[in-house]
């Protein structure tokens, strides 16, 4: 940076402050988005009865690239973690469950890396879920900690594929 011009390195700068002020959350799913609700959630081509659920909008970028899934996407904003001070009522978890109540979902698809915290959420959203629809978790072709944004497309639409039902 230090090497560009001063003109390049403002014109940066107000791009960054120009997307802090302009990208926010999506309304329904809490993925990133400019409008208030984002372009998946407002396509008419997606299946709105699947859910895939996720930890950040990285990984619904992650899948996204697979081009496998059809459905729409729920952002939880991050995983349980009580070393972190994160427990579930500071995620999106209660929205996830009055949207699946009020939405009339038939599938939730658990997308969580998987990890300790990915497992606790995991678990978690699972419970809560179960009793008003099918619980389904990605497969595992992801090393124990690793993520969905680094994952490769192959990787994830197998994962996809193979989901499998929870508990």
């Amino acid at each position: 940076m230090l090497k560009r011009p001063e003109t390049e390195v403002r014109a940066l700068a107000q791009a960054l402050v120009d997307a802090k002020q302009q990208v926010g959350q999506c309304s329904i799913c809490f993925h990133l988005s400019a409008d208030p609700v984002c372009d998946i959630c407002r396509s008419t081509r997606r299946d709105n009865q699947t859910i895939c659920v996720v930890a950040d909008s990285r990984d619904v970028i992650a899948i996204e690239r697979t081009r496998e899934f059809k459905g729409k996407y729920h952002v939880l904003g991050g995983l349980i973690s009580p070393m972190d001070g994160i427990g579930p009522e500071q995620l999106n978890i209660g929205q996830l469950v009055h949207r699946v109540n009020k939405d009339g979902i038939t599938e939730v698809i658990l997308a969580i890396s998987p990890s300790i915290e990915g497992d606790t959420t995991t678990l978690y959203v699972g419970q809560l879920i179960k009793p008003f629809t099918k619980v389904t978790r990605i497969a595992f072709g992801l090393p124990m900690g690793g993520d969905l944004e680094y994952a490769d497309e192959v990787t994830l639409a197998r994962a996809l594929e193979g989901r499998q039902a929870l508990g």
